[in-house]
């Protein structure tokens, strides 16, 4: 996950000290005693006290204790920004930038995302002095990792704590074009809510693809979820409005309405889902992406944003995705969270995404 986008700032972190210049600066010497200073009487050798024996005893700590034993001295409040210490070189910092923006755009990140973590970065180390004990390709790391850490913290959406607060049956609509697998997705939250004790029922309202009712149907078995279905090339909305008040009737928890895949440029189907939009007026439209599609997933969001207002984004096949640029872009760019990722075929394949999973898979 994300490996391509990983190797290639971990590249760039080791050859940042070959391309910044670096002054450390030197710990004050101890004062010299006066020459008049009194004589210090020599103590004779004795036996070595019992405590400093049994230190000696002690056996040497392994490679990889030492390195545990840093990284958790590390890890103690103490701010690597200081008064003294390292100093990156400004004018070279540029070049770095450049590099990174670079691997940046190679990795499908949106121009002014990009630009923005250029920009935070920058912010972060231009004339700033760190601590001695961090080397120049941790200084950078952590530079970076915060400027994707503020691009990511703008739009987070806690899924479960929503579905708390709403009145029941939520209704729930998934939009998105062909192939990204939303029928899929849909069912994996429907099982995410049934292992919090909710209960679902299933709106197949993709009534123009042969074989989605079937598909849904067989979702709805193997969960054990009521489906809501019509027959092939029946009105979507109609379907939704059944959906919705059966389990009005029977006091349901949420109602998950599959509609059909269509490209953002058919405009025939784009009306079709504004009016399944207007009939079932959902408490929350969700944009399903397929994350290897890079910036045409934004383009597509904002296509179907513009249609009826999505409030939400699930990313699918983000298991198979090396680069990322996706799910870096595509809250911040159109204003919107991303709810979940998708990342593998089985229905308990599905996590609430948040900056810290995503900072944690860029560079742990």
């Amino acid at each position: 996950m994300f490996d391509s986008l990983k190797s290639k700032l971990k590249g760039l972190f080791k050859k940042t000290p070959e391309k910044l210049e670096e002054t450390v600066y030197e710990a004050r010497p101890a004062p010299e005693e006066p020459e008049d200073a009194p004589v210090r009487p020599e103590v004779a050798a004795g036996p070595v006290p019992e405590t400093e024996a049994v230190r000696a005893e002690e056996p040497k700590l392994s490679r990889r204790d030492r390195v545990k034993a840093e990284k958790d001295r590390r890890k103690a409040p103490s701010s690597p920004v200081g008064d003294s210490g390292k100093r990156i070189k400004d004018d070279e910092l540029e070049s770095v930038l450049d590099e990174l923006e670079v691997i940046l755009f190679e990795a499908d990140v949106a121009f002014s995302v990009a630009e923005e973590i250029k920009d935070g970065v920058r912010e972060n180390l231009t004339g700033k002095k760190y601590s001695r004990q961090y080397s120049l390709d941790e200084i950078v790391e952590m530079a970076v990792r915060d400027a994707v850490h503020k691009v990511l913290k703008v739009n987070e959406f806690d899924f479960d704590a929503w579905m708390k607060e709403r009145t029941r049956p939520a209704v729930i609509m998934f939009v998105g074009i062909n192939g990204t697998g939303k029928t899929t997705a849909i069912a994996k939250v429907a099982n995410r809510l049934q292992k919090q004790d909710m209960t679902v029922v299933l709106a197949a309202c993709d009534t123009f693809r042969a074989g989605a009712i079937e598909q849904l149907t067989i979702h709805a078995d193997r969960l054990g979820a009521k489906i809501v279905k019509h027959a092939q090339d029946a009105d979507p909305a109609a379907v939704a409005y059944d959906a919705i008040e059966h389990a009005r009737s029977k006091r349901r928890d949420a109602v998950l309405i599959d509609t059909a895949g269509r490209m953002q440029t058919n405009s025939n189907l784009i009306e079709e889902m504004k009016k399944v939009a207007r009939i079932a007026k959902p408490d929350l439209k969700v944009f399903v992406g397929d994350s290897l599609a890079g910036n045409d997933a934004i383009e597509q969001a904002k296509v179907f944003d513009a249609a009826i207002g999505i409030d939400a984004i699930i990313l699918t096949k983000i298991d198979t995705d090396a680069k990322g640029g996706a799910a870096l872009s595509i809250a911040h760019t159109i204003g919107r969270p991303i709810a979940f990722v998708c990342d593998g075929q089985e229905y308990e394949d599905i996590q609430k995404f948040s900056a810290e999973w995503m900072l944690n898979r860029l560079f742990d």
